[in-house]
């Protein structure tokens, strides 16, 4: 009597690993209903998951290298240490699933939503995250180097100490998302909204912030040489002790009603651009000019 994939997936991660071995065939899980169960370990490399539910099913260590999770359901199920590079999960729901320390490397997640996820210390690098939703997401000490969030969703999402080199966050949404001591080295915020975003101590050396909103964010102390904030909205934006040597304001909005203005408190504005820009309400209290 032929048993199917999902029956053997059932009886646990050693005997779907036997089983795995005796069949060359590609197992096709689409549609399986998985909640809950414990494959801790499993090898699901390459496997098709579309549709699947593993809602809360425990995947510590499991191996799912190039599975395919479209539309899959993995809400809250525990990923720690797992293997995902180059999966597709496309619309997939992982709401406040735990991927510390996972493998995301190529991942393609576009659209999917992982709000409330714990990702700290995970390898999302190259990952394609187009709109994906990480809301409330925690995301310390992660690997996110070219990634691309274009018009992803970061609303309080912890990205301390995260690694966002010349990742792509154009028309992000980063409302006040916690992005302190990040590395930003040639990371694109174009059009972004950082509203009240805090950005302190960030390593942001040629990243482009082109008419990003700013409103309220804090950017004191951050190294931000030749960083182009051109047409930027720079309302009540904190620049305290931020390094601006060589940095492009050319055309930023430094004002707005009812709003205390732009502050460059003991900035670095050697060699600054600020063609275009209305100056005339700035605090420079102890700026070097």
């Amino acid at each position: 009597m032929r048993v199917s994939a999902d029956a053997v997936l059932r009886r646990g991660a050693i005997a779907w690993l036997d089983w795995r071995a005796d069949h060359l065939e590609v197992p096709d899980l689409s549609d399986a209903q998985l909640m809950g169960l414990n494959l801790r370990g499993a090898d699901l490399h390459d496997v098709n998951l579309r549709r699947a539910n593993l809602g809360d099913a425990k995947l510590v260590a499991a191996n799912l290298m190039g599975a395919n999770l479209c539309n899959a359901i993995l809400d809250r199920a525990d990923l720690v240490d797992a293997s995902l590079q180059s999966i597709e999960t496309i619309n997939c729901r992982a709401v406040g699933a735990d991927l510390r320390r996972a493998n995301l490397c190529g991942a393609n997640l576009m659209g999917s939503n992982f709000a409330h996820a714990d990702l700290r210390d995970a390898n999302l690098a190259r990952a394609n995250a187009i709109s994906i939703d990480l809301t409330s997401a925690r995301l310390r000490g992660a690997d996110l180097d070219r990634i691309s969030l274009h018009r992803a969703t970061l609303c309080y999402a912890d990205l301390v100490e995260t690694n966002l080199a010349q990742a792509d966050l154009s028309q992000a949404i980063l409302a006040e998302t916690e992005l302190g001591s990040a590395h930003l080295y040639r990371t694109n915020f174009s059009q972004a909204s950082l509203t009240r975003s805090h950005l302190v101590n960030i390593y942001a050396v040629l990243a482009n912030f082109d008419r990003a909103n700013l409103t309220g964010a804090d950017l004191s102390w951050a190294n931000l040489t030749k960083t182009i904030f051109t047409r930027a909205i720079l309302h009540n934006t904190n620049l305290r002790g931020a390094n601006l040597t060589g940095a492009d304001l050319s055309g930023a909005d430094l004002s707005g009603a009812n709003l205390t203005d732009a502050n460059f408190s003991y900035a670095n504005l050697r060699h600054a651009i600020f063609t275009g820009t209305n100056l005339a309400e700035a605090i420079f209290t102890g700026a070097i000019r």
